[in-house]
């Protein structure tokens, strides 16, 4: 990706304000020391006047980011009070940001955003391209000027690119074996490919992630594909490769766990569950934050987005039921729409209301982990009792 012109101060200075990565090792030897002298802080409360934190950003001025003096002297017009926390001061400097650390910048910032990224001429088509994912996904202007300043396109979002061509090349070679492109799954040879999930072959683990690459028929997989490339690919250019495939990934084995408890004689093709959790999150997401929210048409697409998921929801429910074409084993089950739908209304919608934010200092992260660790694991019981408490008669195996 090309580069683009040094951001303006207010534009970084917003953008610092968001950031939440690592710093490098040899960061911290940078960090002024804590004030010694007791001029700073003559009651000992931890404390010190903003003048006084000014004139301490003055005389380290030469060991921070301009950027970041920017923002901290920002820090410092917002305290009305005229004093500060100068823990929080080491705290910004350390990566451990407080809510209160955070509140304060974001009053301060006022003054520093005034110019809005849509704002900006003269920019070249990768950076009209930066600048329109930013709007297409992140509900803050803060973050946006944050994301268009920082992306750099290294790494590139090969997560959502790979596995959407392993999809395609897996459903090229088995349209190719079974000479059959359209409705692949009515096929009397379609159950017998090892990658498929069977409830018969449930204690194959592998088999509850790589159904994905199985799909019912260029028909699924092709609104699968616009999907995962139209929505997924610009999450993943803004939160990442291991954000967004956790969430995919999540909602994938979401989707077979629920088809092995809800649908418990069928079997699961098809990477819908993991598209699901990715739009539901990011559908979700925006009506979360709908004031905030400058993309486009946004209301005429979200109603597009609704409509294309409801007709591909409502093939696999009308495949489910109809008559099967390797009895007594039914066609594949819809049930994983459904679970991929819950995962990303709840860990999706956590992952992409926090960006460049640390997840584990968000107690909603938590709680929705937890939730989504007591299904599988009540997932894998039932699997593992249920069939035969119940005494289940199963589909013979392909």
């Amino acid at each position: 990706m090309g580069e683009h012109p040094s951001p303006g101060p207010a534009v970084a200075a917003c953008a610092e304000v968001e950031r939440i990565e690592e710093l490098e090792p040899e960061a911290e030897e940078r960090l002024p020391a804590a004030p010694e002298d007791v001029s700073f802080d003559p009651g000992s409360t931890g404390y010190i006047s903003t003048g006084k934190f000014r004139s301490l950003l003055e005389s380290h001025s030469s060991k921070l980011d301009p950027h970041k003096k920017e923002v901290l002297l920002a820090l410092a017009d917002s305290h009305a009070d005229g004093q500060i926390c100068y823990q929080d001061f080491v705290n910004l400097m350390s990566n451990k940001r407080s809510n209160s650390f955070r509140q304060a910048i974001l009053q301060g910032n006022r003054r520093l955003s005034s110019k809005a990224l849509l704002e900006e001429k003269g920019l070249s088509l990768s950076q009209r391209l930066i600048r329109h994912v930013a709007y297409e996904t992140l509900p803050r202007e803060i973050d946006r000027k944050w994301y268009y300043d920082s992306y750099t396109c290294c790494p590139p979002p090969w997560f959502m690119i790979t596995v959407t061509l392993l999809e395609v090349a897996f459903f090229l070679y088995n349209g190719v074996s079974l000479d059959q492109f359209v409705l692949q799954v009515t096929h009397p040879r379609y159950l017998k490919n090892s990658l498929v999930y069977h409830p018969q072959l449930r204690a194959q683990a592998w088999r509850y992630l790589t159904y994905i690459f199985m799909h019912a028929g260029i028909e699924h997989l092709g609104l699968n594909v616009v999907l995962q490339l139209l929505v997924g690919v610009p999450l993943e250019m803004v939160h990442g490769a291991t954000r967004i495939g956790l969430v995919y990934v999540a909602g994938v084995v979401a989707g077979s766990l629920a088809v092995s408890v809800a649908d418990m004689t069928a079997p699961v093709v098809g990477s819908s569950g993991g598209v699901y959790a990715l739009v539901s999150a990011h559908l979700a997401n925006i009506v979360m934050n709908w004031s905030g929210m400058k993309c486009q048409f946004k209301l005429l697409r979200m109603a597009v987005a609704l409509i294309c998921m409801s007709m591909e929801f409502g093939r696999a429910v009308w495949l489910r039921f109809h008559p099967s074409a390797y009895p007594p084993c039914p066609h594949p089950s819809f049930v994983a729409h459904l679970g991929g739908v819950a995962v990303g209304i709840t860990l999706g919608v956590v992952v992409l209301r926090n960006f460049e934010q640390r997840l584990q200092d968000q107690s909603l992260w938590w709680i929705f982990v937890a939730m989504y660790t007591i299904f599988v694991l009540f997932a894998v019981f039932w699997n593992i009792f249920a069939y035969t408490l119940l005494d289940l008669k199963l589909p013979p195996p392909p």
